[in-house]
């Protein structure tokens, strides 16, 4: 849909803007936030080297060659010979969307896991509060365009014992990007794992861009464990995001391996909001060739006693970096 905005807009944003269409039996609310992501991705477009957090990473093959949101109305197209192990809760995702018979989404007492689109139905005001920082461009863009994520609610003193597998799919059938956009929220006392996957094609042809944003919440004495695995396609672009607000008290572990992906960026905004809270982010990659590999973080200690714990390992090869 072109648009006509009053200001400059940056040119490698146009053919995502020409892209962007509204529904409207979408809320209000969430067509005036995709409409607000659009415009700071048109003022803002692609960041450029002379940027602090992504100086090391080259975007100028996606700036150049536009990947646009994929078409959420195809045949589905699971990978041939998938096979998923293992009998507890999984939620999985292939190209961007919800594939009911690979998931199994089990219930339990003060949990509510589910879709993003379930949870727009069922849980607007949490989506409404999660917010990701529309300073981020591609998280403007995602704001934009996301279409299906997962949304995982614990209600205070829930735990759930068992972890949670998240597994994000790309079949590399078609040259997009593929949007998805994740909410945690812990209430007081709570506590859930996470075990993520994003995966897709070895092939050096499977070319897709990944744009995943996440927003966490721990409330007061919550605990979080995050485990990501990224294991893409060999000319897929990697962009992720995470925004965490922890309460007093509250606990986040995380780590993420980076073991796949052209180019693969993981950053992670942390907000120690609530004395005494501990983070601790650790990870490590593996590139060859020509990957390239980004672990970011940004840790704001905005009350006393928190503590902060990081590590961070790699190996590269050829001209990976």
């Amino acid at each position: 849909m072109t648009t006509l905005l009053d200001f400059p807009i940056k040119p490698e944003a146009r053919p995502y803007l020409d892209a962007f269409a509204e529904t409207p039996s979408e809320p209000q609310w969430l067509r005036a936030a995709r409409r607000q992501g659009l415009d700071s991705f048109a003022r803002q477009g692609f960041p450029g080297r002379r940027s602090e957090n992504w100086r090391y990473l080259d975007l100028r093959a996606l700036e150049a060659h536009p990947l646009l949101p994929a078409v959420m109305d195809q045949p589905m197209g699971i990978p041939s010979g998938l096979a998923l192990a293992g009998d507890g809760p999984r939620l999985v995702l292939v190209d961007g969307r919800f594939a009911p018979g690979l998931s199994r989404l089990a219930a339990a007492p003060g949990v509510w896991f589910g879709t993003m689109r379930q949870a727009i139905a069922e849980r607007p005001e949490l989506v409404q509060a999660m917010t990701v920082a529309a300073d981020q461009p591609f998280a403007a863009l995602n704001a934009a365009f996301f279409a299906e994520g997962f949304v995982l609610d614990l209600a205070p003193g829930a735990v759930f014992e068992r972890p949670i597998e998240i597994v994000h799919l790309a079949s590399g059938a078609a040259d997009a990007s593929l949007h998805t956009r994740n909410v945690v929220s812990l209430g007081r006392g709570s506590r859930a794992t996470n075990l993520e996957t994003f995966a897709g094609p070895r092939a050096d042809d499977a070319n897709y861009w990944r744009n995943d944003v996440a927003a966490w919440r721990l409330d007061d004495g919550a605990a979080l464990t995050r485990i990501a695995l990224v294991e893409e396609g060999a000319g897929a672009v990697h962009l992720g995001e995470v925004a965490a607000t922890l309460g007093a008290g509250a606990k986040l572990d995380a780590f993420v391996l980076l073991l796949g992906g052209g180019t693969v960026r993981h950053a992670a905004s942390v907000t120690l909001a609530g004395a005494g809270a501990s983070c601790r982010i650790d990870g490590a990659f593996v590139v060859a060739g020509q990957e390239e590999a980004n672990i970011v973080t940004a840790i704001d200690h905005a009350a006393v006693g928190g503590t902060t714990t990081e590590l961070v390992k790699g190996v590269a090869a050829g001209r990976g970096h």
